[in-house]
């Protein structure tokens, strides 16, 4: 392999050697394979080169982590350590050896200074090494270590250039988190996984090589890399966790290997694909969906603010949660007539989306599936949903027009709270309940009408709607009221039409607490 070379076979010749005092020749050879047990004096490097930049003379930056307490020191060497566990045994400053590891330095000249530190494992950088440290720019790892431990270089700001061996195998949990100043990196082909934010936001980079060596890639690995332009997965990779690629709103083209068998891209399409559920893991501005896949999956678009149109084949039958969340560059929808359930929060924050179109084989829609799409003015829901999700309209200010159709049977909470334009609804005839908040902060809506269907009404389900002056509700008994801030704030002088016989309505106008009678109306029987 070319790795190690053997020059003992066993503990016995290895103790020989180091206690005689004449020569002994050492019996090289190759290891045969990277587990042999083996007896090698010649150490590996085990020095950590880090380059920082000082631009104040006199300035004391810190140099690692160390929770522990902080040792520090100044430009002539001197200075004090400190108790605890500290992940380097020596160190040295512009050349100049130091008696103790301090974590703190005060250089008397501005511009690059370089430390060289001996790592205490010589195998692992330690988790949280140089978190935080922000004048940190370079950093040339030995060929001794194998691991990258977790948070490592977390929020290195400044850091601009690493040099990873390929000796290490694992990057972990939030190595890099928040480096923005790395513009790329080159990942050795002896890493075999990625962990969880390795990259996440990692603003500054542009490129990455993932290699063929590499099995797993965490969830949010590459979360946010929003200059980063494409991605390719190797054919090794087997895992990929979820948001692993949300937020790289630059990215233009997403491949994978064609001898990768657990994903894909087929026909050029610019997305990775599961290929044995034909699921639509993640897509970018340039994906184009194919007519085989049958699921979007959870975050495939996600906070992909750069997509400005997508179309859905008519293959697709369901929409992952949050599959769209965030284009707020989407102008336009058109969810074909296959699809049967639409996930929660699945276009959440798609402030530019106009309209959408809700075809009849849709039976659910999740909560929040369109909360914060503020760019949206009237929306049809289909006879065949059965329910809406708490929040699924909350927020959408644009809209003026809602007809809930007659399958529906629950309207949940905050449905359509915040919904300041919202002029007029229709709600169907097969809903018995309407959810706490429902309707509130509804401030653009003057009058509404309940059918008989409904037997509960929320607290708070049409409170803050300032302009409500006339609700018919056309039950003989009353509906149960959720609690006394059902009509908290409403307009003053409003009336309430109930049939004629009809009973319980009494409690609704009373002048207690928040009812409809604090707020002067009058109840007319028709």
């Amino acid at each position: 392999m070319g790795k190690y070379i053997k020059l003992f076979e066993n503990h016995t010749q290895y103790t020989a050697y180091t206690a005689s005092t004449e020569f002994i020749k050492p019996n090289v050879s190759h290891c045969i394979q990277e587990a042999e047990v083996h007896y090698n004096p010649i150490q590996l490097g085990t020095k950590l080169v880090a380059k920082y930049y000082v631009d104040n003379e006199g300035s004391t930056i810190t140099l690692f982590y160390y929770q522990g307490g902080s040792g520090s020191g100044s430009g002539s060497g001197s200075g004090s350590g400190s108790g605890g566990e500290i992940p380097f045994s020596s160190m040295e400053i512009d050349g100049v050896e130091l008696s103790e590891v301090v974590n703190e330095y005060t250089f008397s000249t501005t511009g690059e200074h370089t430390v060289k530190y001996t790592l205490a494992d010589p195998t692992s950088i330690g988790s949280s090494a140089f978190q935080g440290c922000s004048f940190l720019t370079s950093i040339t790892i030995p060929n001794s270590v194998t691991s990258i431990g977790d948070g490592a270089f977390y929020e290195c700001s400044s850091l601009t250039s690493i040099d990873i061996p390929n000796s290490v195998t694992s990057i972990g949990t939030y190595a890099f988190y928040n480096c923005h100043g790395l513009s790329s990196i080159d990942i050795p082909n002896s890493v075999t996984n990625i962990g969880d934010e390795a990259f996440y936001g990692c603003t500054g980079l542009t490129s990455v090589t993932i290699p063929d060596s590499v099995t797993s890639i965490g969830d949010s690995a590459f979360g946010s890399c929003s200059s980063l332009t494409s991605i390719n997965i190797p054919r090794g990779v087997t895992t990929i966790g979820s948001y692993a690629f949300n937020g790289c709103s630059s990215l233009t083209s997403m491949t994978v290997d064609s001898s990768n068998t657990t994903y894909d891209s087929r026909n050029n399409c610019n997305a990775i694909i599961k290929t044995s559920t034909n699921e639509l893991l993640f897509g970018c501005k340039n994906t184009v969906i194919p007519n085989t896949v049958t699921s979007i999956g959870n975050t495939a678009f996600s906070s992909c603010y750069t997509l400005a149109s997508i179309d859905i084949p008519n293959s697709v039958t369901n929409i992952g949660d949050e599959a769209f969340y965030g284009c707020s560059g989407l102008t336009s929808i058109n969810i074909p007539s296959g699809v049967t359930s639409i996930g929660g929060g699945a276009f959440e924050g798609c402030t530019s989306l106009t309209s959408v179109s809700i075809p009849d084989s849709v039976t659910s829609i999740g909560t929040s599936a369109f909360t914060y799409c503020t760019s949206l003015t009237t929306i049809d829901i289909p006879n065949s949903v059965t329910s809406i999700g708490n929040s699924v309209f909350r927020g959408c200010s644009g809209l003026t027009s809602v007809t809930i159709g007659s399958g529906v049977t629950s309207i949940g909470n905050s449905a359509f709270s915040n919904c300041s334009r919202l002029r007029s609804v229709t709600i169907g005839n097969d809903v018995t309940s309407i959810g706490d908040w429902a309707f509130s902060y509804c401030s653009g809506l003057t009058s509404v009408t309940i059918p008989d269907s409904v037997t509960s009404i929320g607290n708070g389900a049409f409170s803050y709607c300032s302009r409500l002056t006339s609700v018919t509700v056309e039950a003989t008994t009353a509906p149960t009221l959720g609690g006394s801030s059902t009509f908290i704030n409403v307009k003053s002088n409003g009336t309430l039409y109930v049939p004629i016989g009809s009973s319980g309505y009494d409690a609704w106008m009373s002048t207690n607490n928040y009812y409809l009678g604090k707020y002067g109306w009058t109840k007319v029987e028709q």
